[in-house]
């Protein structure tokens, strides 16, 4: 039987060892009065690793580090302050990596700290917001310590715990975490209406985070029988499943779902999603394999990059030396939309960063991301250039013409991309 823990008088010396790799769920889902309290006591723990998703609260500062190793997939949210002050170290890694490596690699879990929503009239938890890599970390961690929050939504996914699964419960009731919704300008509202003009009815869509996925979604409002199969979903797919734009109807593969990891979104999704059978969770083993992925038809990927060079690289990580994006889920869904029969794979990104810089390159000022091999359809708010079976010579006139015109003349001038 678990130990019930009081909020304020958590001991995390009984619970924790030195030298333990801890994880929590991400943004949203993350357990806030158990974080807080670990936090809080690692000077009397010892040394700790700990690896964050993309972090929602600054429970984790730079200070922290005295006492505790950082480890995130991201430089995201919160984590971008951890990456300035060099108190994170980055696992440059596919999300589909994640629960190999929780399993039995690096990344194997002993202490795991959930968010679960109260059971339900068969006893069962719901891991709530965040399922993903949660998953495969339950299998191998040592201790889990749950916050079972009145407030947090039941959702349904592949996996449920019983009250003899935990090990530590803290009941609370609060409010769960939301992310702000994101600032749409001309440049997000015109990307979007080039990346819509190639999404058919009965597609099925993967989207990233940010700006441009959410303005993307708010341009489908005249679309039918959509599909949804995304490592994350938020506000604005609760919007379009009750017009009925998203019905999962026309899928191949879980018909009638909408299949995600993780809501990043706030109240609107929280409470669509709770209780809600058409909503439905499942590990990254799931929302990230590519022989799924592979299988769906018309799978449209939507994912975002700092900048791509005119060979079609991509740098989806580094901006001026900071470290604020992530490898992640992209190229896992892109190389399953090409393999995907009537399948997208595109990348979407304004042309510049701000009025700084072109975001279309002659060469990467970070890492690739993405090799050129996989690039697939890249659009600005000057236009869509599908690389797809194209030489270098090719794809080097596409993307100039998509490029912001004050910058097209000095990458003509240069000759990268011609090996």
């Amino acid at each position: 039987m678990p130990i019930l823990l009081q909020a304020g008088s958590i001991d995390f010396r009984s619970i924790v060892r030195p030298g333990d790799n801890i994880m929590w769920g991400q943004a949203n889902a993350e357990p806030v009065p158990l974080t807080q309290a670990l936090i809080a006591q690692r000077r009397e723990i010892g040394r700790l690793r700990v690896f964050l998703g993309a972090s929602t609260t600054d429970t984790c500062r730079p200070e922290h580090a005295d006492c505790i190793d950082f480890v995130s997939y991201c430089g995201s949210g919160a984590n971008r302050a951890l990456a300035r002050a060099g108190a994170l170290d980055v696992l440059p890694c596919h999300y589909s990596q994640f629960p190999q490596m929780m399993r039995s690699g690096p990344l194997k879990i002993d202490v795991l700290l959930l968010q679960l929503a109260p059971p339900d009239h068969e006893g069962r938890y719901s891991l709530s917001i965040a399922h993903e890599y949660l998953v495969p970390a339950l299998d191998t961690a040592r201790v889990i310590v749950a916050e079972i929050n009145e407030q947090a939504p039941w959702t349904y996914g592949e996996r449920y715990l019983r009250h003899a699964d935990l090990d530590f419960i803290l009941p609370t009731s609060r409010a769960p975490l939301e992310n702000p919704p994101s600032r749409i300008g001309e440049v997000e509202l015109a990307i979007a209406t080039h990346v819509a003009g190639l999404i058919e009815d009965g597609s099925t869509l993967q989207f990233g985070l940010g700006a441009i996925p959410e303005a993307v979604l708010a341009r489908l409002s005249d679309r039918r029988n959509l599909g949804v199969h995304s490592g994350a979903i938020g506000d604005k797919v609760a919007d379009l499943m009750d017009a009925g734009v998203i019905n999962n109807t026309r899928k191949n593969v879980d018909r009638g779902l909408t299949i995600a990891g993780v809501m990043m979104g706030g109240r609107r999704i929280h409470g669509f999603a709770h209780r809600n059978p058409a909503v439905q969770f499942r590990s990254t083993n799931y929302t990230h394999n590519p022989d799924v992925l592979a299988r769906i038809d018309r799978f449209v990927a939507l994912n975002s990059a700092l900048e791509v060079d005119l060979s079609g690289q991509i740098n989806a990580e580094v901006a001026n030396g900071s470290y604020v994006g992530a490898v992640g889920g992209a190229l896992d869904f892109l190389r399953g939309a090409r393999h995907a029969r009537g399948g997208l794979p595109v990348v979407a990104m304004p042309s510049t960063a701000g009025k700084a810089a072109s975001r279309i390159v002659a060469t990467l000022s970070g890492p690739v991301s993405t090799p050129r091999s996989d690039a697939g359809i890249i659009v600005t708010e000057y236009g869509v250039a599908d690389l797809r079976g194209l030489t270098l010579k090719q794809r080097r006139e596409r993307l100039l013409s998509i490029a912001h015109p004050d910058y097209r003349a000095a990458l003509e001038c240069s000759n990268a991309g011609a090996l």
